[in-house]
């Protein structure tokens, strides 16, 4: 298997209102996009919103679990003070924020808010990553 992630699905109670948050976020649909899905185009990945009934009915699981589920979103920035203009951002959208920007043992700025369905993003800054023009970020290879 090449080491690649293609898309990531994210099971949501409403497609239309978990396509509402993220647009009011500023991001933009793909056209292959319907009442069923939502295709955003993130770097060299696809950020994918589908029915979490539907999704967990897909995949064969059951569609309710209990407390964290395990994994965290991240969307980096490219300075510093722009995690608490995205902290607030999602605030302003909908989310809810779980814990405030502030620094991190490993020399960054962090923190964390939950989309309208819960799911976790943490939003950071890291001095020793590069973020690329089309968003991608990669750790300099030294």
């Amino acid at each position: 298997m090449e080491q690649r992630v293609s898309f990531i699905t994210l099971g949501v109670a409403d497609v239309a209102r978990a396509r509402a948050f993220y647009e009011t976020l500023g991001w933009r649909a793909l056209p292959q996009s319907n009442e069923s899905v939502a295709f955003f185009q993130c770097g060299g990945i696809v950020f994918a919103l589908f029915g979490r009934l539907a999704l967990a009915e897909d995949a064969g699981l059951a569609p309710h679990g209990e407390g964290f589920s395990g994994f965290a979103l991240a969307h980096n920035v490219r300075e510093k003070d722009e995690v608490d203009a995205t902290l607030a951002e999602a605030e302003a959208a909908g989310g809810k924020i779980l814990k405030r920007g502030s620094d991190a043992f490993w020399g960054g700025y962090t923190g964390y808010f939950s989309d309208p369905d819960g799911h976790v993003w943490e939003v950071a800054w890291n001095p020793q990553g590069v973020i690329g023009a089309d968003g991608s970020f990669r750790f300099p290879e030294n």
